[in-house]
């Protein structure tokens, strides 16, 4: 059974601090099924144009974190596709309920969805927007975008848990032995993301997550994942982006 050492931190993106916004981004980690074996992942953004969307992403990574966990108390089993199209219409339902009660719309709620599901053999991805899952598989020197961001048709647009429309929902599974990967908002896409060639910016995760390699620590380093929330708002981050940011890393053992 796999054993997993993570890390994970979110910070608010300077335009927002200045302005006294909240931090947009949500995400949830845990370890799930027998022996603490899976890897559940999940981080949201929600939309700048919405009102409400820092609510929607908490409330998208919420209900994602609960129909994982009571999954694995049945099965060892990754979900299946009808299983995560289940749990993302629950989010969706869930967003409803808020809005309704607020005399709100959807769209006010406005978030994106990366989830990454693995027990080390088997990985499922569900993704709806930007952002991005990136993994190294055992045996590869490469990092690979196993889903890529999903920008819409018009600069800085994407697609929403929340759009009225067909959801936009992509699941991607892997059957080969993962050894480590990375989940990120869109406020890390520029520092992580080589867009010219459509592939992971290799010095940035090999940096990000040689520390997480050498950890002892089993399940998650507190003290590592203090250290990446400094970095996602040092300097050298901040000329990057002024966007919030969010970025979880996790390790095989």
């Amino acid at each position: 059974m796999a054993q997993w050492t993570w890390i994970a931190a979110s910070r608010r993106g300077t335009s927002h601090e200045r302005i006294g916004l909240r931090c947009q981004d949500a995400r949830s980690c845990s370890l799930l099924g027998e022996n603490a074996g899976v890897f559940f992942a999940v981080v949201s953004d929600g939309a700048g144009s919405a009102s409400h969307g820092g609510q929607g992403a908490s409330l998208t990574c919420r209900a994602l974190a609960v129909h994982a966990r009571t999954h694995f108390r049945k099965t060892s089993n990754l979900p299946s596709d009808d299983d995560i199209v289940a749990w993302v219409d629950a989010a969706k339902d869930n967003i409803w309920a808020a809005a309704t009660q607020r005399g709100l719309q959807l769209r006010d709620f406005a978030a994106t969805l990366v989830c990454v599901i693995s027990n080390g053999n088997d990985t499922v991805i569900a993704h709806v927007g930007d952002g991005c899952a990136v993994m190294k598989i055992l045996g590869y020197d490469d990092w690979i975008a196993t889903s890529w961001p999903n920008h819409g048709e018009y600069a800085s647009t994407t697609f929403f848990v929340t759009d009225d429309k067909e959801l936009k929902l992509r699941i991607t599974r892997l059957t080969v032995d993962v050894v480590a990967f990375a989940v990120f908002t869109d406020g890390i896409e520029r520092l992580a993301l080589d867009f010219r060639n459509n592939v992971p910016f290799e010095p940035f995760f090999n940096a990000v997550m040689n520390p997480v390699i050498a950890s002892e620590i089993r399940g998650r380093d507190i003290g590592l994942s203090e250290k990446l929330m400094a970095f996602l708002n040092s300097d050298s981050v901040n000329a990057r982006t002024d966007d919030d940011k969010t970025l979880i890393l996790a390790v095989k053992k």
